[in-house]
């Protein structure tokens, strides 16, 4: 498939996935959606990659889903919106599983799918203009798909209170809160995301793997099954 809202970039050892629909601040639509789980899937194989970054084009990381695309799906089958569900929630848990270290590179609004997609991140790192959050209750929504990742990373209490409450939270509150892992002024973000990037590029990537497949499966794992890991 050729992109046309994804831009693909190979830097050395790292895949640069860009979220390129900035007219529509990179918000999600069935061929965004498709285009980010194609590139995911192929990054392992990639000539040398060991690293993804993930960010947005323009001044947005993402507005979640496109609300032409959100309207459009009124006229859709059960069966067709659940296809639409299910693929949002395939992307998520393709992100969270992926044997290379995922860094966010978060720049303005990540709302909604586009917080989602900040939480199944390994690493988020955010300029201080950020903004996150989850309003979809303010929209009649339901926020399924991004809830398992967003209560991993945040915690039962401080979810609820976002969740319920659809208020969005600046940078400072957001790493406060736990939905990224550092804040930097605008102009020192790209040089965040490098100094992460180059932290997981000195680990082993074969650790690396199987470190992220460890805490994947923790929750299953007897003892005995974890302790044959080292």
């Amino acid at each position: 498939m050729t992109a046309t809202a994804l831009r693909i970039e190979d830097d050395g050892p790292v895949v640069r996935l860009t979220l390129d629909r900035p007219a529509r601040r990179n918000a999600f639509d069935a061929g965004l959606i498709a285009e980010l789980t194609e590139a995911l899937r192929a990054a392992p194989g990639r000539p040398g990659a060991r690293c993804v970054v993930l960010t947005g084009a323009g001044a947005a990381f993402s507005a979640g889903g496109d609300l032409r695309w959100m309207a459009a799906s009124l006229e859709l089958s059960p069966d067709e919106n659940h296809a639409d569900a299910l693929g949002l929630a395939e992307l998520y848990a393709l992100v969270r599983s992926l044997p290379l270290p995922v860094v966010a590179r978060v720049q303005g609004p990540a709302i909604g799918g586009g917080a989602g997609l900040v939480c199944t991140a390994d690493v988020a790192v955010a300029a201080d203009d950020a903004t996150i959050g989850f309003p979809e209750v303010r929209l009649g929504l339901v926020p399924a798909t991004i809830t398992p990742h967003v209560v991993e990373r945040i915690g039962d209490g401080a979810a609820r209170a976002l969740f319920l409450t659809g208020r969005i939270v600046d940078a400072h509150e957001a790493l406060r809160l736990g939905l990224v892992h550092r804040v930097v002024p605008a102009q020192e973000l790209d040089a965040a995301v490098a100094a992460a990037v180059d932290d997981l590029l000195a680990g082993g990537p074969g650790a690396l793997a199987e470190t992220k497949r460890l805490l994947l499966d923790l929750p299953q794992l007897e003892p005995a099954e974890v302790a044959a890991t080292t």
